[in-house]
């Protein structure tokens, strides 16, 4: 498979400093490379005249547009409402916001349904509220020989009872891509809320929330070339119904009532920045929501086809077993080797400018149903600056861990 002709991926790494010292990133699926803007939007916001937000002077107006720009900018990324935007510190401290909130509604009786694909930030904040609550901790496996989890799995384990689901956009282990569309009809004919992780998924596919008909779905900027912050969207109107604790003096708004404390208004310019980076992969003009879903495909198209030549590669190499099996997934292969243990592997290519770590990455529960304890194995992420010279760097420094010529 080509390349596709407009994803330019040589202009693409020319944008981001650190491939300047010389490692083949293929560490992504833990937290991207940032490019020039990203990093210059952060130092503008710093060094601009700041305060608390609001409209009457010059410096409180510079972070409520720092504010808004941001929640529009992850509006246009995941097709949601920017006045459905709440920020946070990650993702997993927004889940377990969320988690907290939504169970002062739960009790015995309840059903909660988490599944054994999912990284452990969208299993233990829901077990964890559930279990005080006192409902009902519901398990979806997977396909271990396969990797998939489809929507029948997740029936298999929704009744009348259940309140909500939660489910992985994308595994940050192996890259399965559940359909989300077919889940969140099978979790809305029951009546129960549709929860989905997207921090592994948004940083190589289009999202669309619309389509995949979920309620409430998360998403970290750092994981797309941002800064480290988390992002929670959903519907303004479901906002409305919940009532998270929050400081007597501060705004009952939707969103700021799900915001505690004064919002790192550096780190979320730096997020619009990575937002509109992405916009402009292709360098295209338009609406901004037309480009990243045009990027976005591009994106997606570039990184399959590295993966496809690099699990060519892979399987040509003895005693190598590659986890990630499932017909839909994202660029993201999880390795192991007979007799051979992945941590060895990832110090061998790290000594030679290979950055591919090893590790069950907090998807305790998928690595364990594998078979493969918490250990996990060897990682391989794709990224938007992962070009063929890292392709070849990586194969050649397994040949080597291995001995093969």
């Amino acid at each position: 498979m080509s390349l596709p002709a407009r994803y330019d991926v040589a202009a693409v790494r020319s944008a981001f400093p650190a491939l300047q010292g010389g490692a083949a990133h293929f560490d992504g699926p833990g937290g991207t490379q940032v490019p020039t803007p990203v990093a210059d939007a952060v130092h503008a916001a710093m060094v601009a005249p700041t305060a608390n937000r609001g409209r009457v002077t010059a410096a409180e107006r510079t972070a409520d547009g720092v504010v808004l720009a941001a929640r529009q900018a992850v509006a246009d990324l995941v097709g949601g409402d920017p006045a459905g935007v709440v920020f946070g510190r990650s993702a997993t401290a927004l889940t377990y916001d969320l988690a907290r909130t939504l169970a002062a509604g739960w009790g015995p009786g309840d059903e909660v349904v988490v599944t054994r694909l999912d990284h452990d930030a969208n299993v233990r904040p829901w077990v964890q509220a559930a279990e005080r609550a006192g409902a009902t901790v519901r398990w979806v496996p997977f396909d271990p020989a396969t990797g998939e989890l489809t929507a029948a799995d997740v029936a298999g384990q929704v009744t009348d009872a259940t309140v909500l689901v939660a489910v992985t956009g994308a595994s940050n282990l192996i890259g399965t891509r559940p359909p989300l569309a077919e889940i969140a009809g099978v979790v809305h004919a029951a009546g129960a809320l549709f929860h989905v992780d997207g921090v592994h998924l948004t940083a190589h596919a289009p999202v669309d929330l619309v389509a995949l008909g979920c309620d409430t779905f998360v998403c970290s900027p750092y994981k797309f070339l941002g800064p480290h912050c988390g992002v929670l969207v959903a519907a303004p109107a479901f906002l409305e119904t919940l009532h998270p604790d929050k400081l007597l003096p501060s705004t009952d708004a939707v969103p700021e009532r799900f915001e505690t404390g004064t919002l790192p208004y550096e780190l979320l310019a730096g997020t619009t920045a990575a937002v509109d980076f992405l916009a402009g992969l292709l360098g295209a003009q338009g609406p901004r929501r037309a480009r990243l879903l045009a990027a976005m495909a591009a994106l997606e198209e570039h990184e399959d086809a590295l993966r496809e030549r690099l699990e060519d590669g892979l399987r040509e190499l003895p005693g190598v077993t590659l986890w990630s099996r499932a017909g839909h997934r994202t660029p993201t292969l999880l390795v192991t080797f007979a007799g051979r243990d992945a941590a060895e592997a990832y110090r061998f290519l790290a000594e030679r400018g290979v950055n591919a770590p090893a590790g069950s990455f907090y998807a305790l529960e998928a690595s364990r149903w594998l078979g493969l304890g918490d250990t996990g194995g060897l990682r391989v992420g794709l990224a938007p600056y992962t070009d063929d010279a890292d392709v070849d760097r990586l194969l050649t420094g397994l040949r080597a861990f291995l001995g093969t010529p």
